[in-house]
């Protein structure tokens, strides 16, 4: 079944909505929680994230290819799977439905609906862990794609759920997440450095993406990948973080 640009977009809105409340709610609930044990609120934390993300793109999928990330909608147009018109409309409504996420998960637990938050994240080291962070993650997309379509959303939720741990970024990869995680909470970032990182990490998945586009078009062997929305104009890259 094909779906209008519209439908897509506001399911791209929707379920990126939802992984936001997914990552900013179990964090607040998990330190609310975990008595002051930070590592037991990050497991929390990473394996709530990595459930979210698998129910979220076994029910998506299908509709908008579930990308919840400007950073896979690059790399799926990249490869053909949609225009490169349809492209702004998927960011812008990622971005909006990330923040819509942060708000929505700080009205249930009674917390304002945007504030700053403390932890700071900034240097060499957040910088290279959230390239390598990011390039995995495509990198885990790019071959489920390819190979095994249906494995993609188990893939993607484990990958994520790792990466929380062997990143010292705690693994934000998605620019989106990046914008609207500048507010208090377990995995949070102070706004006033929310601008640089984005544009070193838009920066940095662009790059990812091409690398892996590049990638994809040199290992040709001639098999398409496939998966529940097959031509041009409709996902072909299953997915996000």
């Amino acid at each position: 079944m094909k779906f209008t640009l519209r439908s897509r977009a506001m399911v791209e809105f929707g379920g990126t909505a939802f992984l936001l409340m997914a990552v900013v709610g179990s964090g607040i609930m998990a330190e609310r929680l975990a008595g002051g044990n930070v590592a037991l609120a990050l497991l929390a934390n990473s394996i709530a994230t990595g459930a979210a993300l698998v129910a979220l793109i076994l029910a998506l999928g299908p509709i908008s290819g579930a990308h919840f990330n400007p950073a896979v909608t690059l790399l799926d147009a990249m490869q053909g799977g949609i225009a490169w018109a349809e492209v702004p409309f998927y960011i812008a409504m990622q971005i909006t439905g990330a923040f819509g996420g942060v708000a929505a998960a700080h009205l249930m637990f009674g917390l304002p609906i945007f504030f700053a938050s403390h932890h700071l994240r900034s240097g060499r080291a957040q910088i290279g862990s959230e390239f390598i962070a990011t390039f995995g993650l495509l990198a885990v997309i790019w071959g489920c794609a390819r190979v095994h379509s249906q494995a993609a959303a188990f893939a993607v939720g484990a990958y994520i759920t790792a990466a929380y741990w062997f990143t010292s970024s705690t693994s934000f990869a998605n620019p989106a997440v990046t914008l609207a995680r500048g507010q208090r909470y377990l995995r949070g970032h102070p706004p006033r450095r929310c601008s640089p990182v984005c544009r070193r990490a838009i920066g940095r998945d662009i790059g990812c993406g091409r690398g892996l586009s590049m990638a994809g078009d040199a290992s040709k062997t001639g098999n398409t990948a496939t998966t529940s929305r097959g031509s041009r104009g409709q996902s072909r890259v299953k997915l996000s973080g």
